[in-house]
């Protein structure tokens, strides 16, 4: 959590950074922030107590928090790949079409659709009620988990988180893939052998992104069944909640050279 604030401060206090896709990165830091943030610290707090328990309400509330993080995510990776896309496609109406107020626009939308959804689910969540055993077998109150000790029938619940899971990550994964389509081609066109270079260093951040968000939804749902797979869920669920928010920083900042000019200017202070 610390990287990610430490990019949005560092964001925010350099001007050099003030553009639109400093702002998506910023913004995109700021949901892996709260998504760490509503697991990581219930997680360590069980590890280092003999006392495991977490109530019903708090249950619900990291769910929702984790949720609508992850949901925002998408979005905005979404909206960084359209920002590339523009910027490289046509990068001389990107000042025109990239404007602060579509930019804000853009950034409010995946905030508002991330944290909606969830809501859906988190209303449902109690039509159930949990009379058998209240051990959950995970590090965190994940939704799936809840209906394994429900005493109600959840096949609503779960049909609904089917079809809106396979919608959001359809819709959001394929824009993505259509956008750096578009992108790859224009950067082979490039006659500039210094200019393709430059355009695929600015892409390859967000690509390596893009590829351990969704390649990890990918493992944890689309696999062949075996034995394992509870430990399998759990190693892959550790990776999606804590170690991507934690690799993020890291993988839009060591080799991005605008952002280490920015932090050099800030020590130098």
């Amino acid at each position: 959590m610390a990287g990610n604030l430490g990019l949005i401060f560092l964001i925010w206090k350099d001007p050099h950074l003030h553009t639109p896709m400093y702002s998506f990165l910023g913004s995109l830091a700021f949901a892996d922030a709260c998504s760490s943030s509503s697991v990581t610290p219930k997680m360590l707090i069980n590890f280092l107590s003999v006392n495991h328990t977490i109530s019903l309400v708090e249950c619900i509330s990291q769910f929702y928090i984790f949720a609508s993080s992850a949901n925002t995510e998408c979005f905005l990776l979404v909206v960084m790949a359209y920002d590339r896309y523009v910027a490289i496609c046509n990068p001389l109406l990107y000042p025109v079409v990239m404007y602060n107020i579509f930019c804000t626009q853009l950034i409010g939308i995946s905030y508002i659709i991330g944290f909606l959804h969830p809501m859906m689910h988190v209303g449902l969540l109690f039509r159930l009620t949990f009379c058998k055993s209240n051990v959950i077998h995970y590090f965190y109150c994940e939704i799936l988990q809840l209906f394994k000790i429900s005493c109600t029938d959840p096949r609503v619940n779960m049909l609904l988180i089917f079809v809106f899971s396979v919608f959001i990550q359809s819709f959001t994964f394929m824009s993505i893939i259509i956008s750096y389509s578009h992108v790859l081609f224009a950067i082979l066109r490039k006659k500039s052998e210094k200019g393709r270079s430059k355009a695929f260093s600015t892409c390859s951040a967000h690509l390596l992104s893009v590829s351990l968000f969704y390649g990890t939804l990918f493992f944890m749902y689309v696999r062949p069944g075996s034995g394992s797979a509870e430990n399998q869920d759990k190693l892959y669920s550790l990776f999606y909640t804590i170690i991507i928010p934690l690799l993020n920083p890291f993988i839009y900042s060591l080799r991005n050279k605008e952002v280490i000019g920015a932090l050099k200017r800030i020590i130098n202070k």
